[in-house]
């Protein structure tokens, strides 16, 4: 039986999956061992960068020209900047690594003479030693060399640097590292130097860095499809749609979002029912609910200052970009989290959603509002009853709330949409589209009800100006948010950044456009 991979690399017996090495440029990969270069491969976590240089590695020693290696020196993270202990993990994990993968234990016989070399040269010294015994060139694949700390990490690419010269004959002839970033995005912070050292001092023989991106449209379909041939369940259209709108290709959100949908969630087990929209979203919804490990990496990431920088004018929609640095950008951009298209923003649907919740979870489990408070007679939701609750709430309690949030520049929008999860947890969904430079977060609040399902769209913007100009600015951006998502009711929610009174912040009103009436709140 095979299923859908959440957890460490594929295997192609067990799970359904995507050939590693057809999404990279593999003929540019051959290219640059043969001319005996080294490199950067990086890609966000959980994208398939072990899956593909265990597969590059099978591949290099099939066509047996070279003897390709993979090692993960992850391990020598626990020693952080204890550089001896480190290197001796980390020499220990080659050693291994050579006799599992390639079935040559020439280091592990020599183990006890390598751990006795001097901590900065102990790797060089074994690199040296097996390149020196083998009969062909070699090639190293380093995984997660970014996981380790400080002097353990500029030690490593030193004595990979000073090796450098010696390739091929005494030394591997082409080295790839693999890690989330670019070796040049590297700020490592060492006890031994007073300023951060840059990566790219450190290794500065880095020929290319390549980045391994996520699932195109058409490879998330034919990993999902698998499924089909191997099961004879099928994906309704409409769910294949769901699953790229929500991911956007990152993979392990398309493997996470498939395998609830079909092994996790009970009715999705039953190979003769057809998988639907609505399954999806269910399961979409579940795995935010959950806080998978993946899902709650990023609200780690978060508290990173660099992320900050990035994250927040994002989160409030502000067009302010000169306080954000091009390092910050692209190291964000590594991580998996934001994408440029042209303008900065969230890099899925599903992240969108989260980010704001994680931000907020607090605010929305110490909040006293109950959804049942808001319901009209028929089960709909009455959103001008809730938004006045909302603006009472804001007035006596925004600086205290506001304050408690680390993503303050967003705090106003933060607030409001922790007010509006803590009623729509009981039953619906908010979506949200925000980015950079947009000067507005639009809401849609969707929520069943015995009748069918509302549709609410609520459009949050800063107050900058003269109230109404704002107002008029707006409206068209509301109408065509309504339009483009099905909304029959709209509210458009000015947070006033001007000089005035509580007395002169706070209205409520209605405007008529294009025949449509919105109604117009102001904070």
């Amino acid at each position: 039986m095979k299923f859908f991979n959440t957890a460490g690399p594929v295997v192609a017996e067990d799970h359904y999956v995507l050939d590693p090495l057809s999404r990279i440029d593999l003929f540019e990969v051959i290219n640059l061992i043969k001319q005996k270069k080294y490199f950067v491969l990086h890609a966000p976590r959980q994208t398939g960068k072990t899956s593909m240089l265990l597969a590059l590695m099978r591949h290099l020693n099939k066509e047996d020209e070279v003897h390709c290696l993979y090692v993960n020196v992850e391990p020598g993270q626990s020693a952080r900047e204890d550089v001896e202990a480190a290197m001796q993990s980390i020499v220990v994990e080659l050693a291994d690594s050579l006799d599992v993968y390639l079935g040559d234990a020439f280091l592990k016989e020599r183990k006890e003479l390598l751990l006795k070399e001097v901590p900065h040269s102990a790797l060089r010294g074994a690199l040296t030693m097996w390149a020196e015994s083998s009969q062909k060139p070699l090639v190293l694949l380093i995984d997660e060399v970014d996981a380790l700390i400080g002097d353990t990490l500029i030690s490593l690419l030193r004595q990979l640097r000073t090796g450098y010269a010696m390739r091929p004959k005494n030394f591997p002839q082409s080295i790839i590292l693999c890690g989330v970033r670019d070796v040049r995005d590297y700020r490592i912070h060492a006890s031994s130097e007073k300023d951060p050292v840059a990566g790219g001092s450190a290794f500065n023989v880095k020929a290319e860095s390549l980045r391994l991106g996520n699932f195109s449209r058409e490879e998330t379909d034919t990993l999902l499809l698998q499924h089909t041939s191997e099961t004879g369940q099928r994906f309704a259209s409409e769910a294949l749609d769901a699953v790229w709108e929500a991911t956007q290709g990152q993979p392990w959100l398309v493997n996470a979002l498939a395998y609830e949908v079909t092994y996790k969630m009970k009715k999705g087990r039953d190979r003769t029912l057809e998988i639907s929209e609505d399954m999806v979203i269910q399961a979409r919804e579940n795995l935010i609910q959950r806080r998978e490990t993946h899902l709650d990496q990023l609200a780690h990431k978060l508290r990173e200052p660099r992320v900050h920088r990035v994250i927040a004018p994002i989160l409030a929609g502000d067009e302010k970009t000169t306080d954000i640095l091009d390092d910050d950008i692209s190291y964000v951009r590594d991580l998996g989290l934001i994408e440029i298209s042209p303008r900065l923003k969230i890099a899925n649907p599903i992240y969108r959603e989260v980010i704001p919740r994680m931000l907020t979870y607090t605010t929305q489990v110490t909040l006293s509002q109950e959804a049942q408070w808001f319901l009209d007679p028929a089960g709909k939701l009455d959103m001008v009853k809730l938004l006045k609750a909302f603006q009472e709430f804001f007035r006596e309690h925004s600086e205290h709330w506001v304050e408690r949030f680390q993503y303050k520049e967003a705090g106003p929008q933060l607030l409001l949409q922790a007010f509006l999860q803590r009623v729509v947890n009981s039953g619906g969904r908010i979506e949200r589209e925000y980015g950079l430079g947009r000067k507005r977060t639009d809401l849609l609040v969707s929520r069943p009800f015995p009748g069918g399902v509302q549709k609410i769209v609520l459009e949050l913007k800063i107050q900058r100006g003269k109230r109404q100009t704002s107002i008029e600015k707006a409206l068209p951006q509301t109408i065509d948010y309504m339009d483009r998502c099905g909304g029959e009711e709209g509210h458009l929610i000015l947070f006033s950044q001007a000089d005035e009174t509580w007395e002169e912040k706070i209205f409520q009103g209605r405007e008529t456009f294009e025949g449509r009436t919105i109604h117009t709140w102001g904070m």
